[in-house]
C-alpha cells in the first residue's frame, strides 16, 4: 500500500465549482491500468490524470487520462490540472516539462505569477477530416436537436483533432447552443460509425469583444454525456478556423478565447493560440487558470 497524493482541480477557472474539475494522481507510480481504472471512476470526473517518473533520457515524465470507463489517449482540461498539481505540489518555478502522452511528447509551459501559476499546453498535430456527407450530417443534426436552419452555413462539419478528435459543428445563435437537448444514446451509436466520440456545437454569437465563440461540448460514448469546458475541443477548433479561413490573422498568429460551460454552470475561458505556415495551422496551444478544490491522500 501506498498513500497516492490526490488532487481535484478546476481547470479554465480561478473560481471553485466552476470550469472543468478533474483529477490528478501526482505519484503515480506502480499503478497499473485496472487501479488507474478504479482511482478515476471513483473520483468520478470526466478525466482522471496519472502522472509518473521518466521512463528515458527525452522527457521529464509520462502522463496518462482515465475517464470513469476508459483510457483517453490525451486530454486539456486535465493536462491543466496535472501541471498546476505538480507545480503547487514540488513548488515549481516558471518552467517547460516534456511530458510523454499517447499522442507523442509534449511541451508543458508552468508560469509563476504572483505566487500562482497558470498553464500553457501545447497539442499535438492538428487534422482535418473531409466534411460528411449529406445523410450523417442529417442523421448528427438530428441527434443533437438541431434543425438545418440552426446550421452556420459558413461551417462544414467535419472532425477536427489534436490528437482526441471532436466534431465542429458551427450554429447560429447561443440561446440554440444553451437549449440543445442532445439525444446521448443516438450520439453515442454515431460515434461508432464516425469514429469519433466527441460533438463540439459552438457559435460566433459572442456579446463579449473578449470572447469569440461560445461551446458544448457532447461525449456520451465515452460517458461523457455534457463536458464542461473542452481543451481538446477549443483547440482544435482555432486550427478549423484557420483552415477553413472563417477568421483573420497577422503575423501567422491567431488567438481567441472560447467561453464554454455557461448552460450548466461550469464557466470556464480557453485561450488558444495557433501558429500559422501557408496559411494552415502548424502549431496549436491552449493557456488556462486553474485552482483546488482540494488534495488527499488515498492508499492504494
Amino acid at each position: 500500500m501506498k498513500k497516492r497524493i490526490t488532487y481535484q482541480i478546476d481547470s479554465f477557472t480561478k473560481e471553485k465549482f466552476k470550469g472543468n474539475p478533474a483529477g490528478v494522481v501526482v505519484n503515480a507510480d506502480g499503478l497499473n491500468e485496472y487501479q488507474m481504472q478504479q482511482i478515476a471512476r471513483e473520483l468520478n470526473n470526466s478525466e482522471t490524470a496519472f502522472l509518473f517518473s521518466p521512463d528515458g533520457t527525452d522527457c521529464n515524465g509520462v502522463i496518462r487520462y482515465f475517464t470513469p470507463n476508459t483510457e483517453v489517449p490525451i486530454c486539456g482540461h486535465a493536462t491543466i490540472a496535472a501541471m498546476y498539481a505538480k507545480a503547487i505540489e514540488e513548488k515549481l518555478d516558471s518552467c517547460i516539462l516534456r511530458f510523454k502522452t499517447k499522442v507523442g511528447i509534449l511541451p508543458f509551459e508552468i508560469i509563476k505569477k504572483d505566487q500562482d501559476y497558470q498553464i500553457i499546453m501545447t497539442q499535438g498535430s492538428f487534422e482535418l477530416s473531409p466534411p460528411f456527407d449529406a445523410a450523417v450530417s442529417q442523421k448528427m443534426i438530428t441527434a443533437l436537436g438541431l434543425e438545418k436552419s440552426d446550421l452556420d452555413e459558413r461551417c462544414a462539419i467535419q472532425i477536427a483533432s489534436t490528437g482526441h478528435s471532436k466534431v465542429m459543428i458551427g450554429i447560429k445563435s447561443r440561446a440554440k447552443l444553451n437549449t440543445l437537448a442532445p439525444n446521448y444514446s443516438d450520439l453515442a451509436t454515431l460515434s461508432q460509425e464516425i469514429h469519433c466520440n466527441g460533438y463540439f456545437v459552438f457559435t460566433f454569437d459572442s456579446d463579449d469583444k473578449d470572447i469569440l465563440t461560445y461551446g458544448r461540448m457532447f461525449a456520451p460514448a465515452i460517458g461523457i454525456n455534457e463536458d464542461p469546458v473542452t481543451g481538446n475541443a477549443n483547440g482544435p477548433l482555432g486550427g478549423y478556423l484557420i483552415q477553413n479561413k472563417l477568421v483573420d490573422f497577422k503575423n501567422n498568429e491567431f488567438e481567441f478565447n472560447g467561453r464554454q460551460g455557461e448552460k450548466i454552470d461550469r464557466l470556464g475561458v480557453i485561450k488558444v493560440k495557433v501558429s500559422i505556415e501557408d496559411s494552415k495551422p502548424s502549431l496549436i496551444q491552449i493557456k488556462g487558470d486553474a485552482v483546488v478544490v482540494f488534495r488527499t491522500e488515498i492508499e492504494i
